[in-house]
């Protein structure tokens, strides 16, 4: 496909998150390779706050659940996407799908891309198993995972080689380059545990309060970092002074950098319920952490148990802390888990090689 043409992504996520983080860096990426790349998203967005910042073309637009009602909204999109001459669309949302996959077909874009992100199910709705086999061309699963759930309810949503898994990838160089800060100074040889992620249900976060209250029956000399913010901050804070580890736990709110993050912590702990991929394991690897997580997910997909971190029985809270223990330990457990880890993120999840992968699915057209 010509360079010439351009490649729109469509993202109306008020939130930052890993979606956001992939339209951001993908689209940017392709805007340094000499692509025209068009972004739609929400004006009160994060990722519109980061866009502005660059170079490239950037729209505005509300969407909500029934914005695909709206023939008005429908118009403007078939609209936009001519006049701006889109050749291929990557949509985020369901939402925007639901809207935006009908305007592009109208308007004749030569390929329709979802990409999915969350490894949970798609409802088995008329509606989805209209779009799914009439609007969309291809979808991008960011795991195999993510892949399996998609088919879950209704194996005849989309042919299955349509679906192509293609992991988010990290700039390992520019990570090297990035500097940094330590957030938290150890105090008489402390373990250092984190957690970096949105505080939400999903991310499971109150596990972390039970693993501490263990940690401390245990005499174990530690302290807890929880990077994030979230709708359950203040249950989280309540939470740790119920169970009286409130000292053991630092939140820190969010973290810009999330090297600082990586370079403050010993073990990395994700206790999520479930992941469509689990970016900031990666992030702890190629910072040569080891990491402990539930078996669940994405997670065994970067996460190779024994090798580069544990995997936990799911939401076994005695497994966990065990494992931590073990680490807290044996620094020298800690180190090889670390070197295996970055080893992986070097050979599997390496942007430079995955970028190749994300054009080659753009322009088979």
């Amino acid at each position: 496909m010509s360079k010439k043409k351009v490649i729109c992504f469509f993202n109306s996520c008020e939130s930052w998150g890993g979606g956001e983080k992939w339209h951001f860096e993908k689209s940017l990426r392709l805007h340094k390779e000499g692509y025209k790349t068009l972004i739609i998203t929400n004006k009160k967005s994060e990722l519109y706050k980061r866009l502005i910042k660059t170079p490239q073309k950037v729209k505005k637009i509300f969407i909500s659940n029934f914005s695909f009602l709206n023939i008005f909204k429908l118009i403007y999109l078939v609209s936009l996407f001519k006049k701006q001459n889109v050749k291929v669309l990557i949509i985020n949302l369901p939402s925007d799908l639901k809207i935006a996959g009908p305007a592009a077909k109208i308007a004749n874009v030569d390929k329709i891309i979802y990409r999915r992100g969350s490894a949970i199910p798609i409802k088995d709705t008329f509606l989805n198993r209209f779009i799914f086999k009439n609007i969309v061309d291809e979808v991008i699963a960011n795991s195999f995972k993510t892949k399996e759930t998609i088919l879950q309810n209704n194996s005849n949503f989309i042919e299955k080689n349509k679906i192509k898994v293609l992991y988010n990838g990290l700039d390992i160089k520019a990570f090297d380059n990035r500097n940094f800060k330590v957030l938290y100074n150890k105090k008489d040889n402390e373990i250092v545990l984190g957690n970096a992620g949105r505080l939400n249900k999903q991310k499971g976060q109150k596990f972390l309060i039970d693993i501490a209250e263990q940690l401390k029956k245990r005499n174990i000399n530690f302290k807890i970092l929880i990077a994030g913010s979230g709708n359950i901050k203040d249950d989280l804070i309540n939470y740790a002074e119920k169970l009286n580890v409130r000292k053991e736990i630092i939140f820190l709110n969010f973290v810009e950098n999330i090297k600082d993050f990586m370079q403050s912590i010993d073990i990395f702990l994700l206790p999520s319920l479930w992941e469509g991929f689990g970016y900031v394991n990666i992030e702890a690897m190629v910072s040569y952490k080891p990491v402990v997580a539930f078996n669940i997910s994405s997670n065994p997909e970067i996460i190779d148990d024994n090798k580069t971190g544990f995997l936990v029985e799911p939401y076994n809270v005695i497994d966990f802390v065990d494992r931590i223990e073990i680490l807290c330990n044996n620094p020298k457990l800690r180190e090889n888990f670390g070197i295996a880890g970055r080893k992986k993120v070097e050979e599997i999840f390496n942007e430079e090689k995955l970028f190749l992968q994300f054009e080659n699915i753009i322009n088979n057209i």
